[in-house]
């Protein structure tokens, strides 16, 4: 006799679901290259906030004063933050080599085309989901 009603162990393995820690995005700036970036946690977004909060503080004190030197400092501070983030969210660069080495986060941020780590950096703010408060604190 077959019963057509799930049983307790089928029902929850049916109930769990499978969640991946990262997402793959597709380059536009260089076909065929893609980034693997981590998915925002609760855990993963107060490490990202803490280690942007006081660099984003100084950028922004920085960026107020009327001196060359302390905007330029501001847009220094600006592009720490920016390699943070990538080195952050960034967990793999496919389809990349640069001078001849397969290319991680680290070396897209050191040597890589400054166009496909502004798109990385694009990615792993969309993913983080950060609201413009956040990223000033």
């Amino acid at each position: 006799m077959k019963f057509t009603w799930l049983s307790d162990r089928a029902r929850r393995r049916d109930s769990e679901r499978d969640y991946l820690s990262e997402v793959v995005v597709d380059s536009q700036v260089m076909p065929g290259v893609r980034f693997r970036i981590a998915r925002i946690s609760f855990e993963r977004r107060i490490e990202l906030m803490r280690r942007v909060r006081e660099l984003a503080r100084r950028a922004e004190f920085l960026g107020a004063g009327q001196e060359a030197w302390e905007k330029m400092d501001a847009k220094v501070l600006e592009a720490e933050i920016e390699r943070m983030y990538v080195a952050w969210g960034v967990r793999a660069v496919d389809g990349l080599r640069v001078d001849g080495k397969a290319a991680g986060a680290e070396l897209l941020i050191e040597a890589g085309p400054e166009a496909l780590f502004r798109e990385a950096f694009a990615a792993v703010r969309r993913e983080a989901g950060l609201s413009e408060e956040e990223r000033k604190n």
